[in-house]
């Protein structure tokens, strides 16, 4: 009788996400009960479960009565600030736990920590899994994308639960264990850092469009709902056609124009950029956006800047660009640089999702992450589908960039994405992302580089060496010598 009333999982931190992931699994017919230190938030919670379908929900208020609501072996997912907030609310909960139960931190968390509570909790014998969730309170509520890693018997206590609650597409439940240790939230790290491309990819669109384009908000709703019907068809398109059409409340046109162009960010894309430094893997197009995000933050000095470039003489060119453009050309040259641009970003964090498996053993299967981002999750598009194919024909594949479908959409638009950024250049409009995944390609495609050159100059003032194309070996030149006197040799170390 005891054991009927306690419930399947228990949700400790009560915020929008936290109360909208605990609604949606009760919603899935799995008992769960709730706690959050601020009392008013369970209340909040439990009047929500009642009015959404009197929901199979439970609030407690102290971590003991928590716990101890919870089935053995017990499970319980930690929604909360990242950081010590979470050391803090597992030393709370711990306390009454068991050997065999199992804690899930469903925050962004840095993968390291997550690693490091592993082996802490380990010594008490309970089980450990760090929970990347993606889709935000709507995903929480309806469906996210789940990356749960760590402890796999702790993920096969958990495994019925997130099956249910995650998005749902034809191929399954947007839910699979990830790997090993922090892989969990590594990978939901690189997602963030993808997102962080496709966001400001799509912002640069924007702003050729509509500056240099001339053309209006209805104008652009009505071109990303067009958009959102073909091969960029993708939850950002799709929202990003939405944000168009929203009047002002408070003024006469659309609530875009009247938003200040200062950029927000909580970590996880700046992660992405150190650990492709770290890895020594190229995210041009991540950390682009990355520094734009930077440079939104200026608003002051960029205002300054440009009176001060405007007396100085600058002159805008949009006006004189624009005069001759053909605006049909135009709005299909910028879908083309557009996904083209988007291949390259999510090649580089795929790469670096690769680079990471190999260093730390993971063993992640790409194809399997292209797919559980098919649903649920910020970044969900119809082209991940063929990213899961191009994985599977190719678990080795080197890059997205030669996957040969992939290889051959390149092609066919690169002369597009060329005049988009030429375009941009000549009128003085910035678009960074875009840049960084053409120079990408272009760096990439090409069989010899002018590293040698870069070598060379390595090898000159501080004797790093170099190696030749025609014979093994590393090699050292006397260059200022033999440059300026032409009777010094070549030594060769071996």
């Amino acid at each position: 009788m005891e054991s009927a009333s306690l419930s399947r999982i228990g949700l400790a931190g009560l915020a929008v996400m936290g109360q909208n992931l605990a609604l949606n699994i009760a919603d899935k017919g799995f008992p769960i009960s709730v706690y959050n230190r601020t009392t008013s938030k369970v209340d909040e919670t439990l009047d929500r479960a009642h009015k959404e379908g009197q929901l199979p929900l439970t609030g407690h208020y102290t971590p003991k009565d928590f716990v101890l609501s919870l089935k053995r072996p017990r499970s319980v997912i930690i929604l909360v600030k990242a950081g010590s907030p979470v050391d803090q609310t597992i030393a709370a909960l711990s306390d009454y736990m068991e050997p065999g139960d199992t804690i899930i931190d469903g925050g962004n968390e840095w993968y390291e920590n997550t690693e490091r509570r592993l082996r802490e909790v380990a010594q008490k014998g309970i089980l450990y899994l760090g929970m990347g969730v993606s889709g935000g309170e709507e995903g929480a509520r309806h469906g996210p994308s789940l990356m749960p890693g760590g402890s796999y018997e702790a993920y096969l206590n958990i495994e019925e639960i997130v099956k249910k609650v995650a998005a749902q597409v034809e191929d399954g439940p947007c839910v699979t264990y990830i790997g090993e240790g922090g892989s969990g939230n590594f990978v939901k790290m690189v997602h963030n850092g993808i997102e962080y491309g496709d966001m400001q990819l799509i912002s640069e669109a924007y702003d050729v469009l509509k500056n240099v384009g001339g053309l209006s908000n209805d104008e652009l709703a009505e071109i990303f709902s067009e958009w959102n019907r073909g091969e960029l068809e993708s939850f950002l398109i799709e929202i990003t056609a939405d944000i168009f059409r929203v009047k002002d409340e408070h003024g006469e046109g659309e609530l875009v124009d009247k938003i200040l162009d200062k950029t927000g960010m909580k970590g996880t894309g700046k992660w992405t950029v150190q650990q492709a430094a770290e890895l020594s893997v190229a995210a041009p197009t991540i950390a682009a956006s990355l520094d734009c995000r930077y440079l939104s933050g200026l608003k002051e000095e960029r205002e300054a800047a440009a009176e001060v470039l405007e007396a100085a003489g600058l002159k805008e060119e949009v006006g004189t660009v624009r005069s001759g453009i053909d605006k049909k050309r135009l709005i299909d040259d910028v879908r083309q640089a557009l996904y083209a641009s988007k291949i390259c970003s999510y090649a580089q964090g795929m790469n670096l999702l690769r680079a990471k498996s190999v260093e730390k053993g993971w063993g992640l299967n790409f194809g399997e992450l292209a797919r559980i981002w098919k649903g649920g999750c910020i970044i969900r598009a119809v082209f991940l589908d063929r990213i899961k194919k191009a994985y599977r024909r190719n678990p080795n594949l080197a890059s997205l960039v030669v996957d040969p479908e992939f290889a051959r959409e390149m092609v066919q638009r690169q002369a597009a994405w060329r005049r988009v950024v030429g375009l941009a250049i000549s009128a003085g409009i910035s678009t960074p992302g875009m840049c960084a995944s053409l120079a990408y390609f272009d760096t990439y495609r090409r069989a010899r580089l002018p590293a040698n050159l870069v070598q060379a100059q390595r090898d000159l003032f501080g004797a790093h060496t170099y190696e030749r194309v025609d014979r093994p070996g590393a090699f050292h030149t006397e260059w200022t010598k033999l440059a300026r006197k032409g009777d010094t040799p070549v030594a060769a170390l071996n």
